[in-house]
């Protein structure tokens, strides 16, 4: 195999999805370091961005910034790309009729999750019609959509006429994940009590979640909050028996900082059932820390056997055993599962995938 990978990376200066962004450059480090020989890697990126990442041959500078971009390729007008293996690790990507057999064109896209359709709450409408618009050019031009869990690959199916075009290659926690040295310091900065559970989930999933906090006699800790949503998340904590003073609601947090948060965690509490890549179940899963998580097909696929998976009713006592008895046991099936992702063979599947196409 002989050949050069184009890869679309259009939140470099400008991040819409920290987990995305993350995970698409994470995902060129290891392309680049499993390429086969005699292959390269070629990244494209939006006027204004610079991409300075070891191993890449090239970056194809586009003439529009991110923004219009978007609203450009939404339209299928992608002058200025050109051809070849193109990988989009997200939806964006430039969707348009080209010729795989004679030309050799092939394009990719990846899901990660699918919000815009079980959850259109959490986003403008703007990203809805966005993503969903996208998901439709996908359907008539991708060579193949790549998505996480084996089932998210079959509920878009449900969403698209994909046919057999699905592919799963999972993600993985961000490279060199780790407790910060600081950890303490940066805590303090959030205000963090001593101990506490780390919640995921939108306001009506975290229900569950603060029960479950309340039943353990433990404070909660809320993640990935969007800015104006503190006041309704305060009230559903106490509606569900946590009082106020014990819920720490919490925004888009840094890299670190999240680290530090999660390594100090008696456990993470995913309560969300939608159809979305546990990106915070990833780094809990290499932080070794014990994962109560709601049944659903996506826990299931990434996090497995390494946390404890029960029904939205049964969170409360998981939760209780989790940060008692049961955490030792957590802590070591969590570390076990953690082994069984990295960017580097998520990379292998990607180049192996444009292979078979």
């Amino acid at each position: 195999m002989s050949a050069e990978l184009r890869v679309v990376l259009d939140q470099i200066a400008s991040v819409v999805d920290v987990d995305q962004a993350g995970a698409a450059r994470d995902l060129v480090v290891g392309l680049v370091e499993t390429a086969p020989k005699d292959c390269t890697v070629e990244v494209i990126v939006p006027s204004g961005s610079a991409a300075e990442i070891d191993g890449v041959a090239s970056v194809h500078a586009l003439g529009l910034r991110r923004r219009e971009l978007a609203a450009s390729w939404q339209l299928g007008l992608v002058s200025g790309v050109g051809g070849g293996l193109i990988h989009a690790p997200s939806l964006m990507a430039p969707l348009a009729k080209h010729d795989r057999v004679h030309d050799h064109d092939q394009t990719a896209i990846t899901v990660w999750d699918l919000n815009a359709w079980e959850a259109p709450q959490t986003l403008s409408k703007s990203a809805v019609a966005w993503q969903r618009g996208m998901l439709r050019r996908a359907a008539k031009h991708a060579d193949a959509v790549v998505v996480p869990s084996h089932a998210m690959a079959e509920r878009i199916g449900e969403l698209a006429k994909l046919g057999d075009r699905v592919r799963v290659i999972a993600g993985a926690p961000p490279t060199g994940f780790a407790v910060p040295v600081d950890a303490g310091a940066r805590r303090g900065e959030l205000s963090l009590p001593s101990r506490y559970v780390v919640l995921t989930g939108t306001a009506g999933e975290l229900q569950s979640g603060f029960r479950a906090a309340a039943a353990a006699d433990i404070d909660a800790v809320v993640l990935d909050v969007a800015e104006g949503a503190e006041p309704r998340l305060a009230d559903a904590a106490s509606a569900a028996g946590l009082p106020e003073r014990r819920a720490h609601i919490r925004g888009t947090l840094s890299l670190e900082d999240r680290a530090a948060v999660l390594g100090a965690a008696s456990a993470l509490v995913a309560t969300s059932e939608r159809s979305a890549w546990p990106w915070r179940a990833m780094e809990a899963l290499t932080l070794g820390v014990p994962i109560v998580a709601a049944a659903s097909g996506g826990h299931r696929d990434a996090i497995a056997e390494g946390g404890m998976l029960v029904s939205s009713d049964e969170i409360a006592d998981a939760v209780v055993d989790a940060v008692a008895a049961g955490e030792r046991r957590l802590r070591v099936l969590a570390s076990d599962r953690a082994k069984a992702f990295s960017w580097a063979s998520s990379a292998e599947r990607v180049w192996a995938l444009h292979a078979d196409l």
